[in-house]
């Protein structure tokens, strides 16, 4: 009889094959990660890395940040390049104090050199979130010493932070408002910048002079001046003053944009008091003013900006009335309106006469246009509710030109006159711009009076 058992030899579980199966296909899979990585090498997946590196030493910085947009297997080899000591020899060049480089515009050549390394380092990070990426940049830089709020002897005679700067603004070009406020808190921790404002804002006047001259350098070269659009600019001067209250904004614009002494670059704080300044000592003061009350600096209302230009006037003590109206009309139509009126609502009429005639006696000095005077009163005037307030205005600026034209002839006569004769010249200069002022709106009247006939 046939047996009915089954056959004689041993059947293999289908789960051994499916097992086998999976190991192969892993070793499969492992070389083609092999092979795609080394794809996307190209051609320098033949040379060694060391090879590879001495390539990159023959080209330009520019050039190499082309080379991270192949692929990722390149960036990572660029990001070790980077790191060599070779690659931070190239990369990282402290020549700051060497303006005088053969063929080269004085700074350009260093200058440039840090704008490509910015692009470089962009697109190398450019997949990390940006936490990662300022860690990464604080990294390969953070041996530069001349990148630092403190870190070099002599901050006057040195580019280190206008190439730091110059790389800041490449690196951070097209941010978004939240990453920008990312790097700025991250650059205020690297430097203590909070800290060291505090120091210089609460302190006496010119009390620390050598900060005061190291913080204005700082953010002026790292944070204010490289920024092509002014919405950029304003963005960056509303981070340096917000935090702080209203005295102490003014003082820090000052530190920033004041004039400075010739001699050691060090803030002259007693420019604005002492007698009449030139339009060059206000012209930081002024451009910064109209950079906050321009609509890209979202932040700030037109009470914000005149309460600032108020507060200025007094740093560190009353400015003289001349320095005043010269920095209302540096700082543009709008703004000299603003403050005038300003005035007028809050019935300072007596004040705002005094502003009046020494808007005229600047005018007349520096050789403005004397009908833009008049034009501005006539502003002013409709600004007045009745007509018992404009008439007592106009009255209150005949007055000031009587008393300040006998306050300066008191002064001739006293003989008490300095080599230039200044208080003489004050007088001539007085005396003209009245009559040059009565003489713009005596041409006003009779054109309207001859219009209506």
């Amino acid at each position: 009889m046939t047996s009915a058992a089954g056959p004689s030899y041993t059947l293999i579980p289908n789960q051994k094959y499916r097992r086998s199966s999976r190991r192969s296909r892993q070793c499969c899979n492992i070389s083609d990660t092999d092979s795609q990585s080394l794809s996307t090498l190209g051609y320098f997946q033949t040379l060694p890395l060391e090879i590879f590196q001495m390539v990159l030493n023959y080209l330009s910085v520019k050039d190499i940040s082309m080379l991270c947009l192949v692929s990722k297997t390149i960036t990572n080899r660029l990001i070790n390049y980077i790191s060599t000591s070779s690659g931070n020899r190239r990369l990282l060049l402290q020549d700051f104090h060497n303006l005088e480089l053969p063929g080269k515009r004085e700074g350009t050549h260093i200058l440039e050199h840090y704008k490509s390394l910015g692009l470089l380092l962009k697109r190398c990070t450019l997949l990390l979130p940006t936490k990662d990426r300022l860690k990464y940049v604080h990294k390969v830089l953070s041996e530069v010493s001349c990148f630092k709020l403190n870190g070099c002897p002599s901050p006057l005679h040195c580019l280190g932070l206008q190439c730091y700067g110059m790389f800041l603004q490449i690196l951070t070009a097209g941010w978004d408002e939240l990453e920008c406020h990312r790097v700025f808190n991250f650059l205020c921790e690297l430097s203590n910048l909070p800290r060291k404002v505090q120091t210089v804002v609460s302190s006496k006047p010119g009390s620390a002079r050598k900060l005061e001259l190291r913080i204005r350098l700082y953010c002026r070269s790292v944070l204010l001046n490289h920024w092509i659009h002014r919405s950029d600019s304003a963005f960056w001067l509303t981070r340096i003053l917000k935090p702080w209250p209203m005295v102490n904004q003014a003082r820090l614009l000052y530190i920033i944009f004041g004039p400075v002494s010739s001699l050691d670059g060090q803030v002259v704080w007693q420019k604005m008091t002492e007698g009449p300044t030139d339009e060059t000592s206000l012209k930081g003061l002024a451009d910064a003013i109209k950079l906050l009350y321009d609509t890209e600096a979202r932040e700030w209302t037109a009470d914000d900006v005149i309460s600032l230009v108020d507060e200025l006037s007094v740093v560190p003590r009353e400015w003289l009335m001349e320095n005043n109206a010269r920095l209302l009309i540096l700082s543009g139509n709008n703004i000299c309106f603003t403050f005038m009126a300003s005035k007028a609502v809050n019935g300072r009429a007596v004040e705002l006469a005094r502003l009046m005639v020494f808007l005229t006696l600047v005018c007349e000095k520096d050789l403005y246009c004397m009908d833009w005077a008049v034009k501005m009163m006539q502003k002013v005037c409709k600004v007045f509710s009745a007509p018992g307030e404009r008439n007592n205005f106009l009255q209150c600026v005949e007055n000031a030109f009587a008393h300040m034209i006998m306050d300066m002839l008191q002064t001739v006569l006293a003989g008490d006159r300095d080599e230039e004769d200044s208080s003489f010249l004050n007088l001539f200069h007085l005396i003209n711009a009245q009559a040059n002022f009565h003489k713009e709106i005596l041409y006003l009247t009779m054109t309207s009076t001859s219009n209506t006939i």
